[in-house]
């Protein structure tokens, strides 16, 4: 919680404040507005960075009482667009759990937001000791690989001995497909 304090949450309170000031300069035509807004975004910017590496460290509760089955139909079910999962009951290694979901969750989250798909699969399954999770869209593809989403992917999959291959040609929607070995987790 102190990391919330001290990080997003007072870049949050700066980026109220900016706006505030910006707001007032807008009104009085002062030419600092554009300045206060620009700030303001940063300090946006920076909390939501913030948010984003405190939340990667917080599990949701689907995940740790009901594995990576039960995380991935509670994305599903609350996604933006219909999603078919097909996700193997048994309990894995919480941190191989954790790294699947969160390659489930940036997917679909990308999907809504950068593919404009109109529909997603999941698959995710255990073959040989190896977790092969695969998430597919119908959308417009040409995912940057070196985005910063998809780089926190890699490194996440990287860390447990994995392996992550993303194909996204244009028009063509885009895939994930990540290979995690057991023993390492």
């Amino acid at each position: 919680m102190r990391d919330l304090h001290d990080g997003a949450q007072q870049r949050l309170v700066h980026a109220v404040i900016a706006l505030k000031l910006a707001l007032r300069a807008h009104r009085s035509g002062d030419e600092r507005a554009e300045e206060l807004v620009r700030e303001a975004l940063d300090h946006a910017e920076q909390a939501n960075s913030a948010l984003r590496e405190l939340a990667h460290g917080v599990l949701p509760h689907a995940l740790t009482r009901g594995g990576l089955r039960a995380a991935v139909q509670d994305l599903a079910a609350r996604s933006a667009l219909p999603v078919a999962a097909e996700v193997s009951p048994e309990r894995l290694p919480p941190a191989i759990e954790a790294t699947a979901y969160f390659v489930v969750s940036e997917a679909l989250t990308n999907a809504v937001k950068h593919a404009s798909a109109e529909q997603s699969e999941v698959k995710a399954d255990v073959e040989g000791g190896v977790l092969r999770v695969e998430v597919r869209d119908d959308g417009v593809g040409g995912a940057d690989p070196r985005g910063s989403g998809l780089t926190g992917l890699r490194d996440r999959v990287e860390a447990l001995g994995g392996t992550i291959e993303i194909g996204s040609r244009a028009e063509s929607g885009t895939s994930l497909v990540v290979e995690i070995p057991l023993d390492e987790g």
